[in-house]
């Protein structure tokens, strides 16, 4: 028979205890490690499959519409349907549309004999203001179109900027009479913007300086 003693191992009892012992404590290390991995492998799944927060969207900016009555626009009124239509499709904070009947006017418009002029805005859409549509611009051959686009531009903010440049709607009669142009250029268009960029709730002050267009 072969002895224990050889290995230098004690014999009876006191080994079978010890052996006893240590299997215990290994079983508790394997459950424990057991569990460390299982919560690992856990965090790691609720990691890779959260999806990314969603960023807040985005509000867009309030349009202002401005109302305006043709009423007593006389033989403009075609004209001033399209000069609100050069604003609405150059823009996008303002919008210029006729009023509906029982509406509130924001910008009536009024064919005289006089020279073209507006009320200086920019208008909010709890404010008012004028345009003249001067005869006389037009009689000295000035375009209908250009004129009309011009005022709706003061309506809107614009002071005059005579620069003589048909390509600046806001140069106005300093631009040659032959000049048709009744678009507004880039900075002329980022002004409105600017102006209506935010809606705001009230006109805190009527609008009274009056900008006359005459050459």
């Amino acid at each position: 028979m072969v002895s224990a003693i050889g290995f230098g191992l004690p014999t009876g009892g006191p080994l079978i205890g010890r052996s006893t012992s240590m299997l215990k404590t290994k079983s508790t290390l394997r459950r424990i490690l057991t569990l460390v991995a299982a919560n690992a492998a856990l965090g790691a799944a609720v990691v890779a499959g959260a999806a990314p927060a969603a960023a807040a969207p985005t509000a867009p900016a309030a349009v202002t519409t401005l109302t305006y009555d043709d009423s007593l626009a006389g033989e403009f009124k075609s004209v001033v349907a399209d000069g609100a239509a050069v604003w609405n499709a150059a823009v996008t904070n303002v919008r210029i549309v006729k009023a509906a009947a029982g509406q509130r006017v924001n910008i009536r418009v009024i064919a005289d004999d006089g020279w073209p002029r507006a009320t200086l805005g920019p208008i909010r859409a709890s404010g008012s203001g004028t345009v003249w549509f001067g005869r006389r611009a037009v009689q000295q051959g000035y375009s209908p179109l250009r004129i009309i686009a011009h005022e709706f531009g003061h309506s809107l903010g614009l002071p005059d900027r005579r620069t003589g440049l048909c390509a600046d709607l806001m140069s106005g009669s300093s631009a040659p009479v032959t000049c048709a142009n009744a678009q507004p250029n880039p900075t002329e268009r980022s002004v409105v913007q600017r102006n209506y960029a935010t809606a705001v709730a009230t006109q805190d002050t009527a609008l009274t300086l009056v900008v006359s267009d005459a050459a």
